[in-house]
């Protein structure tokens, strides 16, 4: 098992999946809290062998009543033909996980394409 500091997590993914900033393709990645106390709240994505950084996340605080026993990586729904997007990660025995953080534009833009043409009113 990783260091519980890092909470080191390896994920493995069928189909392209959404993290902010970009899609990643199927694949195995590992992605891990950042070093220090101050910086809990970054990410870094790396590859499967871990020789390469994909991305850095930023993310936000989340919470969870009930204590997971195995690390949990939630998604959120997409319309038809987008990726799922990775929503949130708590590494196993923590009710304190992260929250992955969307540009505003890019919600809004799928918003409004879900929404369809407007209405005149």
């Amino acid at each position: 098992m990783a260091d519980e500091w890092e909470q080191a997590t390896k994920l493995t993914i069928s189909g392209s999946v959404e993290v902010p900033g970009q899609v990643l393709p199927a694949g195995t990645y590992w992605f891990k809290l950042a070093g220090n106390e101050s910086e809990r709240n970054i990410i870094p994505m790396w590859n499967v062998d871990r020789t390469h950084l994909v991305t850095t996340i930023l993310a936000i605080p989340d919470y969870r009543q009930n204590t997971p026993e195995k690390t949990i990586v939630n998604f959120e729904d997409r319309p038809s033909g987008q990726p799922e997007a990775i929503r949130s990660w708590f590494y196993s025995g923590n009710n304190f996980g992260e929250e992955f953080v969307y540009a505003k534009k890019t919600c809004a833009r799928r918003l409004a394409k879900q929404a369809g043409p407007a209405l005149d009113a």
